[in-house]
């Protein structure tokens, strides 16, 4: 067997180069315009109306930020009013510089389609340049209407930075470990956002009833905790209505309490908008003032939620409702409570609460609470995605996706992350038990987002935008003079509680690393491994073999060429069905991929040898694999390739190969044509369409392959390590691909094998 891809092992790039080459459009089920996405238009009140339904989704994180930034600025108390007034500017001008100019004018605008964060920022740079370590990509995917990208002059600026990315491997590779970073410490905020928005809500039970312990305020935090992890196989869709009225009547409660506050204690607390007293303040604070930074770095978390939550809300909508609802409401809350302080100063570890007027306390204790879980919901879901985006783009091991709306794409829940979650949350609020460590390491996983965020914007700004150099390097001096300082700071804390989201983001990073440097390695082995079109080809109509009836759908991540599996399945059992397809499920970088396109037919050898290649093309922003769409999942693949296959053949789509090659070629689409290609009679596909469905009512197998991968005997120990170990365990306890297909285990037939890479 060895003999069939010598010369491909000889030359392992010859064939893949030779099928670019010879490549050209594949037919598709449906005719279609290129690269016409459009933008929806919103009218003034339904854009009112969603940014109103904004408020529950987006800001809930940042908008309990007020429940413990002061407590983590003053950790050992506060003895000088300008020392208040001077924590108040930095939170002021943070506030500002990060949430307002940086993220609403300026991240959200980078959006891949309506889809927002790191995952988002890694597509569009993929489309625009050639970055993508997904393998599997083909020309003809840059034909989907939704695969826009920019052309650019040859010495322009922006053509000498894709050159540049694209001209190393090792670029390529740390760009992925860059959003995988960004990616990992967002996974963080999963479990640290719970835990310190619940604890630092229920913690006002201690201001009524100041003998209650420490540990009865964790009991109920972890009640609530355990309650709300539970409820996730729900879903939000019933109650996810509430959220937005509930998260607006919080920010008029924090507004509304600051001006009172204000009025009330101290309005000379004004002048903290004067920025001279942040030079004052950190001049005055010397040896606390990486204590300080990162007490005022958690005022802005939350703040990635709005682009990573951003995709069922238009940008426009998140900009209003920022700029007229929660940006005035937080300096409104955040003056109201340095006001109450200088008054106050002993009471700084409980500002919020003992701020409130005792008429409304409970009322306002309760509606903390509950936007509290609000904040929760919206991050553990924001964790859902992201985990979703990273299995289709090959980054993570296979696990269960449920949709858990009909109505919202978005909405989903994955069981094995769920209990991790709600696991390591559990233990950082049982194992803390108070605000400030549990800060110091929520600061330190927000900062890293934003930083990420930060450096995946240079590119963008380049390729996408083509903005000037000079606006480009004037955002990364801002963003970095103003968030590296931050950093430092949450550096500065790792022993009190930041080793936390560090432990984490490195736990994850290695998983992620790992299966996909293995993923794709083993793509490249079967890459080097398939068989050549001339070894088809000198096995006849019969392929050697006895043809029974039906159709056999043999399972590979090849989208061109014929697998090893496929040699290795008629080599050990000498029969095969009348129909073979082969099916690819492949992921693009792309926010959508239209019904209409998602399915590409093309021939492998004559029309005689009956076999055929279907590739399935989903969107790695959206799509990931889901159990709710299991069912779908076969319709497509089992069903529609079949249909799709019928309906070629009676629409009389030419899906042929070249005779004079060993490879295969893509029929022309339709919508183009192929003059070249012999037309066969009405009555030849007339023939063919009854033969398929003949085959099609024989049955159905499904061909999967069982592969074991193990490392080269020259590799070295850490490889070893990684592949025979840790990668075999990884794989050992995902899901099985039978079963994320959902086929049918009498339809099942699993072939072995051994992949050395």
């Amino acid at each position: 067997m060895a003999s069939t891809s010598d010369i491909e092992m000889t030359n392992p790039g010859s064939i893949w180069e030779l099928d670019k080459d010879l490549d050209v459009p594949m037919d598709e089920e449906a005719s279609r315009l290129k690269n016409m996405y459009i933008e929806k238009k919103f009218s003034s009140v339904l854009l009112l109306r969603l940014a109103f339904q904004s408020l529950g989704v987006v800001f809930g994180d940042l908008g309990t930020s007020p429940l413990y930034v002061f407590y983590n600025i003053f950790p050992h108390g506060v003895d000088n009013d300008e020392d208040v007034i001077g924590a108040l500017s930095l939170i002021i001008y943070t506030l500002t510089l990060i949430p307002l100019m940086k993220y609403v004018f300026v991240v959200l605008r980078a959006n891949d389609n309506g889809q927002g964060g790191t995952f988002a920022l890694y597509s569009l740079l993929c489309r625009h340049a050639k970055v993508s370590t997904i393998p599997n990509q083909h020309k003809t995917d840059e034909e989907l209407t939704t695969y826009s990208r920019q052309t650019y002059e040859e010495n322009s600026l922006a053509a000498k930075v894709k050159r540049w990315l694209e001209g190393h491997a090792y670029k390529k590779n740390c760009l992925l470990i860059l959003v995988l970073i960004g990616t990992c410490t967002a996974i963080g905020d999963g479990i640290l956002t719970p835990a310190i928005s619940v604890l630092s809500a229920t913690g006002g039970i201690r201001v009524q009833n100041p003998k209650m312990s420490t540990d009865v305020v964790v009991i109920v935090a972890v009640t609530i905790l355990i309650g709300l992890f539970s409820m996730q196989h729900y879903g939000t869709d019933k109650v996810g209505w509430l959220f937005a009225p509930l998260v607006f009547l919080w920010f008029i409660l924090i507004g509304s309490v600051g001006a009172f506050n204000i009025h009330k204690y101290n309005s000379s607390v004004l002048k903290a908008y004067n920025p001279v007293y942040i030079y004052r303040f950190l001049r005055r604070a010397k040896s606390e003032i990486w204590t300080s930074l990162g007490g005022v770095m958690l005022s802005i978390t939350g703040t990635e939620a709005l682009f990573a939550d951003l995709c069922h809300f238009p940008v426009l909508a998140i900009q209003i409702a920022f700029t007229l609802v929660v940006f005035p409401c937080l300096l409104l809350g955040y003056t109201g409570q340095a006001a109450y302080i200088i008054v106050h100063k002993d009471h700084v570890v409980d500002a919020f609460y003992r701020s409130i007027p005792d008429a409304i306390y409970w009322p306002a204790f309760v509606i903390a609470t509950l936007a509290a879980i609000v904040a929760s919901q919206a991050t553990i879901s924001a964790t859902y995605s992201i985990i979703k985006q990273a299995l289709a783009l090959g980054c993570f091991p296979r696990v269960s996706v449920v949709h858990t709306s009909k109505k919202f794409l978005g909405q989903i829940y994955i069981p094995d992350i769920n209990w991790v979650l709600m696991i390591l949350c559990i233990a950082v609020t049982a194992g803390f038990k108070n605000q400030i460590q549990i800060g110091n390491a929520y600061g330190t996983a927000v900062v890293i987002v934003m930083l990420v965020t930060t450096f995946l914007m240079v590119p963008i700004m380049l390729l996408v935008w083509k903005s000037h150099w000079i606006l480009v390097v004037t955002f990364l001096v801002i963003s970095l003079m103003v968030e590296f300082p931050y950093f430092i700071a949450c550096i500065n804390k790792v022993d009190e509680g930041g080793w936390v989201p560090l432990a984490v983001a490195i736990t994850f990073f290695i998983i992620m690393y790992v299966w996909h440097f293995c993923t794709v390695k083993r793509y490249e082995f079967e890459m080097h491994s398939k068989v050549s079109m001339a070894w088809i080809l000198g096995l006849g109509p019969s392929l050697g073999l006895v043809r029974v009836p039906g159709i056999g759908f043999v399972y590979t991540e090849l989208a061109s060429g014929v697998p090893h599996i496929f040699s290795h399945f008629i080599t050990n059992l000498p029969a095969i069905h009348s129909v073979v397809v082969f099916v690819c499920v492949k992921y693009l970088p792309v926010y959508t991929v239209p019904v209409e396109e998602r399915f590409v037919m093309k021939r492998i050898g004559p029309k005689n040898f009956h076999m055929f290649r279907c590739v399935t093309r989903l969107e790695s922003m959206m799509d990931g694999y889901s159990d709710s769409e299991d069912f779908t999942m076969t319709e497509h693949k089992v069903e529609r390739p079949a249909n799709a296959l019928l309906m070629s053949e009676k629409a009389g789509s030419d899906l042929s190969y070249s005779s004079h090659d060993s490879s295969i070629v893509l029929a022309k689409s339709p919508l183009t044509g192929n003059n070249s290609l012999t037309r066969y009679s009405s009555q030849t596909y007339g023939d063919e369409l009854e033969f398929l469905n003949s085959c099609k009512d024989a049955g159905v197998v499904h061909i999967l392959g069982n592969t074991i991968v193990r490392a080269r005997r020259d590799s070295g120990i850490i490889k070893r390590i990684v592949v025979d170990h840790l990668y075999a365990f990884l794989r050992k306890v995902c899901r099985e691909h039978s079963v994320i297909f959902n086929v049918p285990h009498e339809s099942l037939l699993n072939v072995g094998q051994i992949y050395y890479i």
